[in-house]
């Protein structure tokens, strides 16, 4: 049987697709379309899923989509009869609604002249969400938990997963929700784009949460687990807010009210400078999410009654708080997939499709590799056309088919300083880059941040880089020892081991790391156990590929991107080009 699995007509739209309950591939739209967060039908993503599965359309037997418009209708009834919301909020949600209905159109057009048999099917938001962390698990009994900003009218959605079952009731229903909260929050400190919440985190370990009280009044808790939101600081439940999600760049204009600005001070405009009062906010809105998601995560645990828990929704992205779940919660194992945002929706519908036709569980995610890959014949073509051009640029070129020599190389040139743009295998699913289109640098460096932002990233540089770490040194290292394959969770980095990683270790002293294995990832292990064996740290640092844009997909976009920035070497596959 096989299962395509869609997010469309939102940011990070995506396809994936199983055969017979087992992933074969999964991308994201934005990696071929190159514009960031790609709002609307995955066209080309599903082309590559087809063809990597070398097969056709026609093939097809079920395409499932993570949204179903008939999910909750008693609960959207009655908030517009208790509410009467602005027209426009209406008509906004009808047009977005009918993007997604014309699905079996644009795939006709996508794919001219080919027959279409598969049946569709809609599945509600949060509990493709739910599929997508679940199912993909190790786990064959966890607790179960979405939270995003919203999708099907709800905001949050828990319960238990036994086996293929998810029951899962408990919910928090719009307009509240602590996505749109911390979406609101990164508006009002001056990132407007979306998807910008990640600064947040990045920008709170600097500042101290005196604003606390304040956040207490914007978000209240319930003992249940739930959350509510004053909605006088928010404009999302009563007016139009715009929301592009067809073709092109997601945007959404400002959700927060001028009483916030009572509240909080004056809003941060992009350009202002980020000052203390900036820094203690950021601090403040991590810690009131913390709070509201432990509280809910507590209530889970009283329902699940188990030590097991999967976690996704754009919430789930929240590295920092994930990386405390053992510290504040009852729960022992936690599973976050590498796309646990919606993107990660195409697997979840599609898995969630699966088991509802009595599909058994025959596959477990540990690793993120599912995107294209490149034979060593593209990028020989590839080099050869661009040879003229390289050579004005003062490279050399040498193809290194030895690999223990290849990782021996590139281990050195990492502890001599060298920025390495790395390009391997199959492109990683989801936002992270986790050794396969990943910017390698020496950890030990208290320097590197400012190169790299210098040379390559030009991004702000209160951003932490994150180590790559041999998951057999994770707890010789980390105050927390667990396989993190999918840079998901954020540690406290053992204090006598800070000083000498300082170009990983955040101002906390936490690092977001990604454990590395030699089953899933040989070539990335190698080439860490070669830079152990120089230098005696068991790690690298790894950004992703690309200079702001989507991460790098193809050889030639990895060129591109070495050719206009200062990195040292680019290896793509066993091709080492250097600068002189």
């Amino acid at each position: 049987m096989i299962v395509l699995g869609l997010n469309a007509f939102h940011g990070d739209s995506a396809a994936a697709l199983l055969r017979d309950g087992k992933l074969i591939a999964a991308a994201e739209e934005e990696r071929f379309r190159r514009v960031k967060h790609w709002a609307g039908f995955p066209s080309r993503a599903i082309a590559y899923c087809l063809d990597e599965a070398k097969l056709g359309i026609a093939d097809v037997d079920h395409i499932a989509i993570n949204q179903d418009n008939r999910a909750n209708f008693g609960a959207k009834l009655r908030y517009l009869f208790s509410h009467r919301p602005d027209l426009g909020l209406i008509l906004e949600r009808i047009q977005n609604r009918r993007s997604r209905a014309s699905i079996s159109d644009l795939i006709a057009h996508c794919f001219p002249g080919k027959s279409l048999r598969a049946q569709f099917h809609n599945i509600e938001h949060h509990l493709a969400h739910l599929s997508s962390a679940f199912h993909v698990s190790p786990f064959q009994d966890a607790a179960v938990v979405s939270v995003d900003g919203f999708g099907d009218f709800t905001s949050a959605v828990w319960g238990v997963g036994r086996g293929t079952a998810i029951d899962a009731d408990a919910r928090v229903y719009f307009p509240h929700s602590l996505g749109i909260f911390y979406q609101a929050l990164t508006q009002y400190l001056g990132f407007s784009h979306y998807g910008d919440e990640y600064k947040v985190m990045g920008l709170a370990p600097y500042g101290s949460p005196t604003a606390l009280p304040a956040m207490r009044k914007i978000v209240q808790l319930e003992t249940d687990g739930r959350f509510t939101l004053s909605l006088d600081y928010f404009r999302h439940h009563r007016e139009q807010i715009s929301y592009q999600w067809n073709d092109g760049v997601p945007m959404v204009t400002e959700l927060f009210t001028p009483v916030l600005e009572q509240l909080l001070g004056p809003r941060r405009q992009p350009s202002d400078p980020i000052e203390q009062r900036h820094w203690n906010i950021a601090r403040s809105v991590q810690a009131i999410y913390e709070e509201a998601f432990f509280n809910l995560l507590t209530a889970v645990h009283r329902i699940a009654k188990d030590t097991n828990l999967a976690l996704a929704g754009g919430c789930a992205m929240n590295s920092v708080a994930n990386g405390k779940v053992r510290r504040q919660t009852p729960f022992r194992n936690v599973y976050v997939q590498s796309a646990a945002g919606d993107a990660g929706g195409a697997i979840g519908s599609a898995f969630a499709v699966w088991h509802k036709l009595g599909g058994r569980r025959s596959f477990v995610m540990d690793h993120a590799y599912w995107g294209p890959h490149f034979a060593t014949e593209d990028v020989a073509s590839l080099v050869a056309t661009q040879k003229s051009t390289l050579a004005q640029a003062g490279c050399t070129i040498e193809n290194i088919a030895d690999e223990a020599m290849l990782c021996r190389r590139i281990a050195a040139a990492i502890a001599d300083g060298q920025v390495v743009g790395w390009f391997q295998g199959r492109m990683e699913w989801g936002p992270r880059a986790l050794g396969n289109r990943s910017i390698l640098c020496d950890p030990r460096r208290a320097d590197m941040k400012e190169l790299l932002n210098a040379k390559i990233k030009r991004r702000e540089s209160f951003r932490p880089f994150a180590p790559s770490v041999l998951e057999e040194a994770v707890a010789e290292w980390f105050e927390e020892n667990d396989a993190v394959p999918f840079m998901m969770q954020v540690f406290q980095v053992r204090e006598d081991k800070r000083s000498r990683i300082p170009a990983v270790t955040h101002v906390d002293g936490s690092g977001r790391l990604q454990t590395v294995s030699a089953r899933t990832n040989p070539r990335y292990h190698r080439l860490i156990v070669e830079f152990f064996t120089l230098s005696g740290i068991p790690m690298v640092l790894n950004t992703s590929f690309n200079e702001n844009e989507p991460v790098v997909c193809q050889p030639e976009e990895a060129l591109d991107c070495f050719l206009r920035t200062k990195m040292d070497l680019l290896v793509l596959g066993n091709t080492m080009i250097s600068r002189k």
